[in-house]
């Protein structure tokens, strides 16, 4: 009888099989989340080019159109140089290889808008049309940015809308205020998402 009692009193508690199975759900949403993602997004490269394009903002200052558009594809060059080495070195760090399904699904999307403003670049500068030649390039990286962003972490998207916002904005303003939307753009917008990409994403 005591024995009986005693057995009572240490009775595990019963867990509800509903709780566990949302924990269990919740926990292989998450990891195919991760597995299907591109999460070597850098953030700190993205902080490094937003510094690099205030430099070239400042440089650009009081300049022709025409001069401060070379002195943007510079930054635009380099930029593409910094992006690069930041995007390998934090695939290394976190072991996301850019050979994966998920990379390779961000790179093709992310790549053909830019290509798009590549060949609008060309064609406008023929058209001695620099003036829209900010704009442009504003528009279509935000437009690669959400593109390539959707098989990334989520706040990447929002920064490509950013981007699309600064470039419709920057079409539809002065001449004289481009080189500013640019500064703005690839300057602060990089800053700051790329901040929070590193805070929240791991660099």
């Amino acid at each position: 009888m005591a024995s009986a009692q005693r057995a009572q009193i240490y009775e595990p508690p019963v867990i509800p099989i509903d709780s566990r199975a949302a924990d269990n759900l919740r926990f292989i949403r998450d990891t195919m989340e991760r597995a299907s993602s591109f999460t070597a997004v850098p953030g700190w490269g993205g902080v490094v080019i937003g510094i690099s394009a205030l430099l070239a903002g400042m440089a650009a200052l009081r300049l022709p159109l025409r001069q401060q558009f070379f002195v943007w594809l510079a930054e635009a060059a380099a930029a593409g140089v910094v992006a690069t080495t930041f995007v390998r070195w934090k695939s290394k760090r976190i072991s996301a290889p850019l050979k994966s399904k998920p990379a390779r699904r961000a790179l093709l999307s992310f790549m053909p808008p830019l290509l798009a403003g590549a060949i609008l670049t060309g064609v406008l500068l023929r058209l001695d049309q620099v003036s829209t030649i900010a704009g442009m390039w504003l528009l279509l990286y935000g437009v690669a940015v959400v593109t390539g962003g959707a098989f990334s972490v989520r706040i990447v998207p929002v920064m490509g809308i950013c981007f699309m916002l600064f470039g419709g904005l920057a079409l539809l303003s002065p001449a004289a205020w481009q080189n500013a939307w640019l500064m703005g753009g690839f300057g602060g917008i990089h800053i700051v998402f790329g901040f929070l990409i590193a805070r929240r994403h791991g660099g």
